[in-house]
């Protein structure tokens, strides 16, 4: 992995400049991104810093932070080609003037060094790291392609039955479109989360971003129509007569998902949240009960990006 001399790399990335920059726009919010172009090193922005990393290493780092490693093996797999792809395109965009990519899950993708994997893991440490390393090894060189382009990989922790369709969020892509999800309650923790406010904090919240709401009257008057897209997400929410994203309103109130019921009892305003993520593209929990069914790292890419093409950097 990453034996292509450096030039070629910086050449394969200008040319993949011009094809991404044309067709995708990157999200503005966290996690759906990866690594691995085909350098000798990778310039990666860490704190402030930027570190020279094979790209093997940079990638095992990324699949640590972004996926359990206890996940089943052909799920670390899937993770590690999407990351993989995202990394690629992460580069190819240009966005830092000094180093090809960044370990801001919220403008890249997260990542670990080994110091924080022996925190975090312990004495599982070599277990885990070697689970990782595995994945990494077993799909060596290995991208997503759309037409010919590596694809925009995005991904996600849970979906609430469904991806969401790329488009709901960011600009469509063929390749990212809803599709069903198979996780549920039983396989993965908090799937379903509850956040609670008074009226006079939800009002607050409310006016803060459409001082024309009215929410002048009883609280009970408050909820109007939740609207949903096709994956079950609302799309849009009428509080106090103004129409209100879904999107904007995970934001506002820090909401995992925009799958999510809004109700008020005795006195108190609670979402109830299913799933945890923007959504789009593969679903990392989902991708796991794949794996545990039997479903292959080929096969689980295919359903999350389907119209994509498995390929080699080399």
């Amino acid at each position: 992995m990453g034996r292509l001399a450096l030039t070629a790399w910086l050449v394969l990335a200008l040319i993949l400049v011009l094809l991404f920059s044309v067709s995708v726009r990157l999200p503005p919010e966290p996690s759906p991104a990866a690594s691995e172009p085909a350098a000798a090193a990778l310039r990666v922005l860490h704190r402030g810093r930027v570190l020279a990393l094979g790209p093997e290493e940079y990638l095992v780092g990324v699949v640590a932070a972004e996926m359990p490693a206890d996940f089943e093996p052909e799920a670390l797999k899937a993770q590690a080609v999407a990351a993989r792809t995202y990394a690629l395109c992460c580069a190819a965009s240009g966005k830092h003037a000094d180093a090809d990519v960044c370990t801001d899950f919220h403008c890249c993708q997260a990542w670990k060094d080994e110091r924080e994997m022996r925190a975090a893991w312990g004495e599982a440490f070599d277990a885990k790291r070697g689970r990782i390393c595995a994945a990494v090894e077993a799909t060596a060189g290995q991208v997503l392609r759309f037409e010919g382009a590596p694809a925009f990989t995005a991904f996600h922790s849970s979906s609430a039955g469904f991806t969401e369709d790329c488009g709901a969020i960011w600009s469509s892509l063929p390749y990212l479109v809803s599709v069903a999800s198979p996780e549920s309650a039983e396989s993965v923790p908090n799937y379903v989360s509850h956040v609670s406010f008074t009226p006079d904090e939800l009002r607050a919240a409310l006016l803060s971003v459409r001082p024309e709401a009215d929410l002048t009257g009883a609280p009970e008057g408050w909820i109007g129509e939740l609207r949903r897209d096709g994956s079950g997400r609302v799309s849009e929410a009428v509080l106090g007569g103004s129409p209100f994203s879904g999107v904007s309103l995970r934001e506002l109130f820090s909401l995992r998902s925009t799958a999510f019921d809004l109700s008020l009892t005795e006195g108190v305003f609670t979402f109830t949240v299913t799933g945890f993520g923007h959504g789009v593209g593969m679903s990392q929990y989902g991708a796991n009960v794949m794996a545990a069914g039997g479903a292959d790292y080929r096969a689980i890419l295919a359903h999350y990006y389907p119209g994509t093409e498995l390929s080699s950097l080399w």
